[in-house]
């Protein structure tokens, strides 16, 4: 086992133990899904896979919506990679991946890299479909909100705080984030892969609104 593979082990093991009382759709099975996926994508456009693997692997540790603030998630995973002796120019690019990734209601800038872009799509593609389906379900019990409710309506336009804190519904998510993933996926695989779940999606909301009682 050479230094690299020995580094992403002790990543999947700290995340393990880190996310593994996680109920809000982040637990370690969501880093293992975008970890798998990140690392198909970059074998096809042939990126560097210790970034994409390892970022990947740490994305979530940062995550705001599990630290007290997005500077002390950061800071978590900065000293992680410190005391395991990552090459400075490439903590610097995994910092960059993670602190600029997340969706934030639509207000980060692109990525700048192909291995940012390679994780932000692998992430993304854990959003939709049916796996992306249950996780909202999930993280929207886990909040506190609705299921559904027709007197709330969807947001158009919001801030990455309005996005985080305003109160909104499982299905209010559809809109607000996960149908518009598809026309924002970076790589030629991300976007392939996202049809599939965009179309599964739609159907979903279909039937969910037949049940419910409703045209639309």
């Amino acid at each position: 086992m050479n230094k690299q593979e020995e580094i992403l082990l002790e990543a999947e093991r700290f995340v393990q133990k880190e996310l593994a009382a996680d109920s809000s759709g982040h637990d370690w099975w969501h880093i293992y899904r975008v970890t798998k996926t990140a690392k198909k994508i970059a074998k096809a456009e042939h990126a560097d896979d210790f970034i994409c693997e390892l970022a990947a692997l740490l994305h979530d540790i940062a995550d705001e919506k599990l630290n007290v603030t997005k500077e002390a998630g950061l800071k978590k995973v900065t000293n992680w990679l410190e005391e395991h002796h990552i090459e400075k120019h490439q903590l610097e690019h995994i910092m960059e991946i993670i602190s600029t990734m997340s969706y934030n209601g639509g207000n980060n800038e692109p990525m700048k890299t192909l291995e940012g872009q390679i994780v932000q799509d692998a992430d993304r593609l854990d959003a939709i479909g049916a796996v992306g389906i249950a996780r909202t379900f999930a993280y929207a019990g886990w909040k506190g909100h609705a299921i559904y409710d027709p007197t709330i309506p969807s947001r158009n336009q919001m801030t990455a705080e309005e996005y985080r804190n305003q109160k909104s519904t499982s299905i209010n998510h559809f809109y607000e984030k996960l149908l518009k993933l598809k026309d924002l996926m970076n790589t030629n695989d991300g976007k392939r892969l996202a049809e599939e779940r965009h179309v599964f999606m739609e159907e979903y909301l279909k039937q969910f609104y037949k049940e419910w009682g409703e045209d639309k």
